[in-house]
């Protein structure tokens, strides 16, 4: 990777050009590093919900064109001037909300954004039990900060069953199928599960009745929901042409 070191490379990407408009592949340039900026060879990507929200313009500084797809694993190929924590050759996890250090979020010993929700805004206890709506990149996140803090019950709440058994591997303890059980059965079957309700639960969907859901499977008096997902509608056009 160091040959292209200060050269531009080009590379494929889905753009998008317009609010809510098929993303199209075509080729890309993509310069050399600036001063604090780093240049990585993205190895794995996917969408989340919070592309598709500022790919639908719903949020304040949708620009176009761009290029969505932060959730990614990727090497860092080249780095610019000033970067020091960074080196080429380091495996590293792009976010969508850059970490400046320095801001009223970085500093938070709370959370920045969704980074540290379990740990740090819903603080489950040693022994205690935990529901985790949504088990894609975020809520696996959420699920091992539960294991990490010691809960002794990790409820995955997801439409898709086949994602339990990966689950497992990040802490989840038991499985609940967010698309064949009601809100209502949902609460019922989490507060039998649990003896009346789970002691912290965490939304990473974005989805309103998983949100609801969070609220109602806590237990009553001391339980605490945390909303991560962000509330979008997914749309019916397709998303790539």
């Amino acid at each position: 990777m160091s040959s292209t070191a200060g050269q531009v490379i080009k590379c494929k990407a889905a753009v998008a050009w317009e609010p809510g408009k098929p993303l199209v592949i075509e080729e890309v340039e993509v310069a050399p590093p600036q001063k604090m900026e780093v240049r990585l060879k993205i190895l794995f990507t996917s969408l989340c919900h919070t592309d598709v929200y500022f790919w639908e313009a719903k949020a304040q500084d949708s620009v176009f064109p761009r290029i969505l797809g932060h959730e990614a694993a990727g090497i860092v190929e080249s780095v610019g001037e000033g970067v020091t924590e960074l080196v080429p050759g380091d495996h590293v996890l792009p976010v969508f909300t850059g970490e400046c250090g320095e801001c009223a979020h970085c500093k938070s010993e709370e959370s920045n954004m969704c980074l540290g929700a379990t740990l740090n805004v819903a603080k489950p206890t040693k022994g205690s039990s935990v529901a985790v709506f949504g088990l894609g990149a975020v809520g696996l996140g959420a699920v091992e900060g539960a294991r990490l803090a010691a809960a002794s019950r990790i409820i995955g709440v997801d439409l898709n069953s086949a994602r339990f058994e990966e689950a497992k591997k990040f802490g989840v303890t038991e499985f609940v199928n967010q698309k064949t059980t009601t809100s209502q059965f949902k609460r019922l079957v989490i507060a039998e599960m649990t003896d009346g309700g789970v002691d912290r639960s965490i939304e990473c969907t974005g989805n309103i009745n998983a949100m609801i859901s969070a609220f109602e499977c806590v237990h009553d008096g001391w339980g605490v929901a945390v909303l991560v997902g962000v509330l979008i509608k997914m749309p019916s056009s397709r998303l790539i042409q």
